[in-house]
């Protein structure tokens, strides 16, 4: 997938916006909740949009911004506790995947919202994957070191944010945690990043996770520096029947470090056929594609491709076939999504050389 296959939409909730955004196809699997995230500067990470990507192969990854930061809006409240980010939460859901039941991958902070909705609404959760969880903020850090970064980011948030990108990017090199401080800042204001992190230290989910009863896996990486290995284990034995799988690696954040393997237990889990080589087979910044039968595209799918083949724009099969631009532009991500290709040329080349056209 490139930058453009995102649409950032808006759900109304509390008198403000929250955006979202949705990719691939198949059933809803709902991403994110964590307290720093901004949907356009993330798809701009082609480490982030890779591992989306893989996902998207076989569900319809949602994906927003929470109240106050990234694209939402920024003059709303950012939810200060868990009952507050579970509203947020339900009014999303409400308008991107109104009907039906949908698995939720919860990471980091997110995993206390994503439980508490699974405990919350069981008719509504097929599966819950917890990855980078705890059940406690307390027991993220000593109280001195808590009351420390909690004074940083109120007295300096610029320097706050440097704090959290080395804890966040143990071993990033200086350009990309230079890039992260960046995407922090641009993601939310000195008073929004504070209010999110108290909530982070102050959120408690024990009084729920025993009431989960969706198919749960817990993931958590070894030598995760920013949650503590031992904080995944807790969390997989308070939630009843829960799988916990151990990961490789020191990487907080899902899309670095093996992602693959993080891709991989998600959509095994999920009863997608994923192939044992990789998720999304991706080692590098281009997919390598798929053979013919392991394709399923759809009859509209097929002609679109077919005219994608032939050099039309997306004005001109939208008019020859009475369809907007939009939806033929997203009709020809789902194509290229389910073929594993970087762009509608690769597309057209894929359909030549398979002759599915």
């Amino acid at each position: 997938m490139e930058p453009e296959d995102q649409v950032v939409r808006y759900a109304e909730h509390d008198d403000s916006s929250v955006a979202w955004a949705a990719v691939g196809d198949g059933p809803p699997l709902v991403v994110g909740g964590w307290w720093s995230s901004h949907l356009e500067l993330d798809w701009r990470n082609a480490r982030f949009r890779r591992f989306v990507s893989a996902l998207a192969a076989h569900r319809t990854v949602i994906r927003y911004d929470r109240p106050g930061a990234g694209v939402s809006d920024r003059g709303g409240m950012s939810p200060r506790t868990l009952e507050e980010e579970l509203a947020t939460l339900a009014a999303l859901l409400d308008v991107a995947a109104p009907s039906g039941r949908v698995a939720l991958f919860g990471a980091s902070s997110g995993t206390g919202v994503a439980s508490l909705y699974a405990a919350r609404y069981p008719d509504r959760v097929d599966r819950l994957i917890m990855y980078g969880s705890y059940a406690r903020g307390v027991d993220l850090a000593p109280p001195d070191a808590r009351a420390a970064m909690l004074d940083v980011v109120a007295r300096h948030w610029g320097l706050g944010s440097r704090v959290l990108a080395d804890l966040f990017l143990p071993d990033a090199t200086a350009e990309e945690r230079a890039e992260f401080v960046e995407f922090q800042r641009r993601s939310a204001s000195r008073e929004v990043a504070l209010a999110s992190l108290r909530a982070v230290y102050d959120y408690d989910a024990t009084g729920h996770l025993g009431d989960v009863r969706a198919p749960t896996l817990v993931l958590h990486r070894r030598a995760d520096r920013a949650i503590p290995f031992a904080l995944g284990k807790d969390v997989a034995r308070r939630i009843p029947g829960a799988t916990f799988v151990e990961l490789d690696g020191d990487d907080h954040f899902p899309w670095r470090g093996d992602a693959d393997a993080v891709a991989r237990a998600t959509l095994g889990f999920l009863g997608a056929p994923v192939p044992a080589g990789g998720a999304a087979a991706r080692r590098g910044d281009a997919p390598v594609g798929s053979g013919p039968g392991d394709v399923r595209l759809t009859d509209r799918e097929r002609e679109i491709l077919r005219l994608v083949a032939q050099g039309r724009t997306d004005g001109q099969i939208a008019a020859k076939l009475f369809l907007s631009a939009h939806t033929v532009h997203r009709h020809i991500a789902n194509i290229r999504t389910k073929l594993g290709v970087p762009s509608r040329t690769a597309a057209a080349a894929w359909a030549l050389r398979h002759e599915v056209i």
